[in-house]
């Protein structure tokens, strides 16, 4: 089959590699639809990943397909299913586990190779992580569950409410998933963007007010102002991954408000807040 496989900084080779061969438990998913994240683009900047990836490996993450075929003792899938296939699963014993904190798993089990032909699924991810898509959703569609349950869990955490206010600093793929589901959610948002192609989608998956960083002399007040008495958002979801709009987010939410650092920023990143805020 063709596959994509890293190799290192930058340096990714398009090849014809063995289809993989399925064991107990496992699935083979013939792709349908290979999307990049973010960390994919991180990963191919700096060659690896510590946890995820370790080249030579085949690339990619995210997926939708179609059942090519199944392992011995494999149950709920069969060969022709339309389905996605998450790129990750948790041990379920570790002591972050025993603490329903899955993300943080000691022993997480990570799954590559979505930028190929086909892909093999672990035992693991078939029995925790692998969905049958329905009929009424896309290849295009079920390709963005994992990130779309990474934003839902975002939200979740901040405890978001109807009516509140959520300033979402980022116009990418990520933040406007965030603009997208808060506005479902019933809150007031506003979108924090740099491009003038990220105003007009920001509009269009609902945001309610636009601040374009690069039109305004201080984005912090721009928020701010937009808000009840200019409290500041309720709700802030950093988005960018950017020292400097952590910094912003802390400035933009309100006293006694929730700020969501979901954007996660380069190692050795240093970041000043003003502890009488948080305080």
């Amino acid at each position: 089959m063709t596959a994509a496989v890293l190799y290192g900084k930058e340096d990714i080779k398009i090849e014809q590699v063995p289809i993989p061969r399925v064991g107990e438990g496992e699935v083979l998913i013939k792709v349908q639809v290979a999307l990049t994240c973010g960390t994919d683009l991180k990963v191919y900047q700096r060659g690896y990943h510590a946890r995820m990836i370790v080249p030579p490996a085949l690339f990619g993450h995210e997926l939708a397909g179609v059942v090519e075929q199944v392992g011995p003792g494999v149950r709920g899938f069969r060969k022709g299913m339309r389905v996605v296939a998450l790129n990750s699963a948790p041990c379920g014993m570790c002591f972050f586990c025993s603490k329903h904190q899955e993300n943080l798993c000691e022993d997480l089990l990570f799954n590559n190779g979505a930028y190929a032909e086909y892909i093999r699924v672990p035992r693991r991810i078939v029995e925790s992580n692998m969905l049958a898509i329905p009929p009424d959703v896309s290849y295009e569609d079920a390709a963005m569950t994992e990130p779309l349950a990474c934003v839902l869990r975002g939200l979740h955490e901040t405890r978001v409410e109807i009516g509140d206010t959520v300033a979402v600093i980022g116009g990418g793929p990520i933040g406007l998933m965030f603009v997208q589901v808060a506005k479902a959610i019933g809150c007031n948002v506003i979108a924090v963007v740099k491009r003038d192609s990220q105003v007009t989608l920001a509009r269009r998956k609902g945001a309610h007010e636009v601040v374009q960083i690069t039109q305004v002399k201080d984005p912090i007040e721009a928020v701010r102002d937009l808000t009840r008495e200019k409290r500041g958002a309720d709700v802030v979801v950093e988005a960018v991954g950017r020292p400097e709009a952590w910094e912003w987010a802390v400035q933009m939410v309100r006293k006694g408000g929730t700020v969501n650092f979901f954007g996660g920023c380069a190692s050795g990143s240093k970041v000043q807040l003003d502890t009488n805020r948080l305080h």
